[in-house]
């Protein structure tokens, strides 16, 4: 059966979205069927990072409403073989939508999937509570600076009073020549308390934006320290799935 991983942040901004774009085609490349469910409801964008965007017809919503077969929400994605993506709707649904509702279809997709990637809304209200349904793990996305550090620790607490058993840390858009002239706080010091969850760090760099804006994860090119990065961020997380 496969495992669920929704990833959340205490704020917007550190980069979520293009994390969850890279860890899915990341995964897909390691050999994995991956599925990439956007929760982020509203304000849905991993379709556009991923370059699927003219492929969306029917949305996650859909699915839990029973207006569309769960395969029919489902695009592949030809770039990344193995790789899927249910889409956001693109403004809040009228219905209720419960975590009961994403506990089930969860269940569902574990059945075709190795892995499902739950790009979740920031903050931690409900729809927070939605997107961690049936988590298996969790990770917490954080922008290098103390305030977002703090957010995701308060991500961290919530996400383990709604059942997720375990969590990660990854921190994003990380400036060493900041860091090296004392401009901004030092890993160690926003991990601190929490260092054996950090699943590892991503540096600013202009290829992940470039990427992004065409639609392309930074990872379709394999080679390269970015690349490598996302791998090792992969492993962590597999080995934390199999404690």
């Amino acid at each position: 059966m496969g495992k669920v991983i929704v990833v959340a942040s205490g704020k917007g901004g550190t980069g979520k979205t293009t994390v969850v774009a890279n860890l899915g085609a990341t995964m897909a490349l390691e050999g994995f069927r991956v599925a990439v469910v956007d929760m982020d409801m509203g304000l849905r964008n991993l379709d556009l990072y991923l370059g699927l965007e003219s492929n969306v017809v029917y949305d996650v919503s859909d699915v839990m409403n029973g207006v569309c077969r769960i395969k029919q929400a489902l695009i592949r994605d030809k770039s990344f073989p193995g790789l899927f993506l249910m889409a956001a709707s693109p403004k809040k649904p009228d219905g209720e939508i419960t975590p009961l509702h994403m506990k089930i279809l969860c269940e569902k997709l574990r059945e075709q999937f190795d892995y499902i990637i739950v790009d979740g809304p920031a903050g931690i209200d409900d729809g927070l509570a939605v997107a961690a349904g049936g988590a298996d793990f969790g990770i917490i996305v954080s922008s290098p600076d103390f305030a977002s550090s703090r957010d995701g620790e308060m991500v961290r607490l919530v996400l383990r009073e709604m059942g997720v058993p375990s969590t990660g840390i990854l921190i994003n858009k990380l400036n060493v020549d900041m860091v090296k002239k004392g401009f901004a706080p030092e890993i160690s010091d926003l991990v601190a308390g929490y260092q054996r969850e950090l699943l590892g760090v991503i540096q600013t760099d202009e290829n992940i934006s470039i990427s992004t804006n065409l639609g392309v994860p930074v990872v379709f090119i394999q080679e390269g320290y970015i690349a490598e990065n996302f791998h090792n961020i992969s492993e962590r997380i597999r080995a934390n799935l199999k404690d």
